[in-house]
């Protein structure tokens, strides 16, 4: 897929050392073009919030969002680290501010990796002028940005856009694990830029609804981090003024496509699942449930066994904690039915089998109560995914 810088933006990837094995580690989105770009951000509701989050709060608001570069590191999330993190993420902003001639609150800073561990000094103090150094408008500056902030993903991770009036949005994005519903969503980092002129009003709500119909419906271990960051920035430099309506459709797709790549990408996973919930009281109560079966264990682990235990489906809805009628509930793997009136049925095992064999399917519950609906998107459980979390904090 080609995924193309909008006007005005440059983005490089560099290997600063943080990752001990050279690995790139270091990513720079930057407005290089005009003055600087408008910007919007919903960031992790996890109390125990990341430095990188607090110092990006802080100059969202002390430049009236107003923003010329990202910086994110990989490696290392310089959370629960102190004075010294909090001093280790205004270097971020400051060393890139410095080589960029703006000024540091223009500067919003990411950072992803593990908990607990200070965030060094001196790969900062030669990665960055490195990453400014190597800014360029090409789709593998772009690519290499995507790969620099990867930590447990197997792959980089970028969509695209085009608005209906022209202007492009495009978005980078890693996470494979720690993730779930509510940005906040997890440990997850997505910079999306557009050419398209929005003012800042809209350029937020068109980026609130994104995320919550995207990343906050994603759940791979429902495991909220301490770092989530999504940003949104608007060059203006194609001139277009970007209509309300499509500027959501658009932001939404960039969002949506890049959920669906971490949801393929999950942490030890080997089938993406779409629970959809419908005939709930309301579309609350349908999220609710579609929530509580996309984050059960039990279910999770059927999955991965390719295993129609619709009980464990049943009994997750009705532990959800909305309005359920256990004998009014229907089970369906894609479209065939498992259970029904809250009953088993029969079925074609070696038909469901074969579905649930599939890398991606469905998996649809009708509460049979009213017109809630809702889908969240998740991943199985595997031996794997104990494996990559057993040793990591």
């Amino acid at each position: 897929m080609t995924c193309l810088l909008p006007g005005g933006f440059a983005a490089a990837g560099v290997a600063s050392g943080i990752k001990p094995d050279g690995r790139l580690d270091l990513a720079l989105v930057a407005v290089t073009t005009g003055p600087p770009a408008t910007a919007a951000a919903v960031f992790t509701e996890n109390l125990s919030v990341a430095a990188p989050v607090v110092l990006s709060r802080a100059h969202l608001l002390a430049s009236d969002a107003q923003v010329r570069a990202v910086i994110l590191n990989s490696g290392c999330a310089n959370a629960a680290t102190g004075d010294e993190g909090v001093r280790a993420a205004a270097l971020m902003a400051d060393t890139t501010a410095r080589h960029l001639r703006a000024e540091p609150e223009q500067v919003l800073v990411c950072s992803t990796g593990p908990i607990g561990h200070q965030l060094p000094p001196r790969p900062l103090e030669s990665g960055i002028p490195a990453a400014c150094a190597a800014l360029e408008s090409s789709e593998e500056a772009l690519a290499r940005a995507a790969r620099a902030i990867m930590t447990t993903d197997r792959r980089e991770k970028l969509a695209s856009a085009s608005l209906a009036s022209g202007p492009q949005v495009t978005g980078i994005a890693k996470g494979a694990g720690m993730i779930a519903p509510n940005m906040a969503s997890a440990t997850m980092l997505a910079v999306l830029m557009t050419d398209a002129i929005v003012s800042a009003p809209d350029l937020q709500a068109a980026l609130d609804h994104a995320v919550d119909h995207t990343f906050n419906r994603l759940t791979i271990d429902g495991c909220m981090s301490t770092n989530d960051t999504v940003i949104l920035l608007a060059s203006g430099v194609s001139g277009i003024a970007a209509g309300a309506v499509e500027l959501v459709e658009g932001v939404t797709v960039v969002c949506a496509d890049l959920a669906h790549q971490m949801a393929a990408d999950a942490e030890g996973g080997t089938k993406v699942v779409h629970v959809r919930v419908t005939g709930a009281a309301d579309d609350a109560s349908a999220l609710k449930g579609a929530r509580a079966v996309a984050e059960s264990l039990l279910v999770k682990c059927s999955w991965y066994g390719e295993d129609p235990n619709w009980g464990r489906v049943v009994s997750a809805l009705g532990a959800a904690g909305v309005l359920f009628d256990q004998s009014a509930v229907l089970v369906a793997y894609g479209p065939e039915v498992v259970c029904r009136d809250g009953m088993p049925v029969d079925f074609d095992h070696e038909v469901v089998a074969s579905y649930l064999a599939l890398p991606e399917f469905e998996l649809n519950c009708d509460l049979g109560l009213g017109g809630g609906a809702a889908e969240i998107l998740s991943a199985d459980l595997t031996h794997a995914y104990v494996d990559e979390n057993m040793g990591h904090s």
